[in-house]
């Protein structure tokens, strides 16, 4: 039997329940091989799912044993046939994937990586959905032309974002990829910091060159750059632009001001999609500027074509302390609503 791991909660309060009539049942696999990748090093992928759903698993030969309740066995069953599907798919490439497959599972198995699938980035880089939500969001980016991602932070909305506006330059279905964001921090005092323009704009978009270089690599990116296929600037350089051909990413949205956001949304040209990133409780506007994101929400429901994504603390993929301290922020900010109430 697998031993040791506990720390691992994808979501759900922890799992030791009362165990129903217990039983064993038997998953064949194709071979040895898949069964031991299965496994894990050490048997860990089977030792996560036996803490996530209260039973116990052995990996003998070509085969993978399940004890437990009726209710715990399949549970377990849903988890160990995402997995199979990512080995299948080549998109198991450590723990963090094993706890996606236990997200699918919670969630019924009604979405998963073989239905969601992968966004492909060039030929060796597969990006898969980790949580129910992200293969919501990576079917929004597909199908619709405006969609907006909202959400903690660390919940992959830029990432899965930036991976999908790749796929879609490396296949030649847009010509450009435009990423921007608020460089609000700054403010109207950029001419007050040293350097010159590229210089001052910079640390503001460092986390997309970064999202970029993980995704393309160094080379691939600076070559595209060059040829201006790749842009990355603030959200103020989108005005009077008319972005055809082109898959544009507005990160930070929740920074930008209403009026800009209006700006950049009528930026889309012929042949372009654009999808719009950020979390409405992170603005760092001044107190009285009304965020651009949540007004666009608000106005734009009706709107054909666009669809927006909610992502929550369940979808943090993260360090798992970031789920703690989001839920931190959201139990405090309750109080404080209550506290006002009269």
């Amino acid at each position: 039997m697998s031993r040791p791991p506990r720390a691992f909660d994808p979501g759900q309060p922890d799992a030791r329940r009362k165990r129903g009539r217990e039983a064993t049942e038997t998953l064949h696999f194709e071979d040895t091989e898949t069964a031991k990748r299965l496994a894990g090093p050490n048997n860990r992928y089977l030792a996560l799912i036996e803490d996530a759903f209260d039973v116990l698993l052995a990996a003998p030969g070509g085969a993978v044993t399940i004890t437990g309740g009726a209710e715990e066995r399949e549970g377990a069953k849903r988890a160990l046939a995402e997995l199979h599907g990512r080995i299948s798919s080549g998109n198991l490439d450590g723990e963090e994937d094993v706890k996606a497959a236990i997200r699918f599972a919670r969630h019924g198995g009604e979405l998963g990586v073989q239905d969601s699938g992968a966004i492909l980035v060039g030929r060796r880089t597969n990006v898969g959905p980790r949580t129910p939500t992200q293969a919501t969001y990576i079917e929004m980016l597909r199908d619709c032309d405006l969609v907006f991602g909202v959400g903690p932070a660390g919940t992959g909305k830029t990432f899965l974002a930036v991976a999908y506006g790749l796929s879609e330059l490396i296949s030649g279905r847009v010509s450009r990829l435009v990423v921007c964001r608020p460089a609000v921090e700054a403010g109207e005092r950029l001419g007050f910091l040293p350097g010159d323009m590229a210089e001052k704009v910079d640390p503001y978009l460092q986390p997309i060159w970064d999202a970029l270089q993980d995704l393309l690599g160094r080379e691939a990116l600076d070559r595209r750059r060059a040829l201006g296929e790749i842009e990355v600037a603030p959200l103020a350089f989108m005005r009077g632009r008319t972005l055809s051909n082109a898959y544009v990413i507005v990160d930070e949205a929740q920074n930008a001001t209403v009026g800009q956001m209006k700006m950049v949304l009528t930026r889309i040209g012929q042949g372009a999609r654009m999808v719009v990133t950020g979390d409405p409780t992170q603005v760092d506007l001044p107190r009285r500027e009304k965020s651009g994101l949540s007004h666009a929400l608000e106005i734009l429901q009706d709107v054909d074509g666009m669809r927006v994504v909610r992502f929550t603390r369940a979808d943090v993929v993260r360090h798992p302390i970031v789920s703690q301290i989001v839920a931190a922020y959201e139990a405090a900010a309750e109080r404080e609503r209550a506290g006002e109430r009269p």
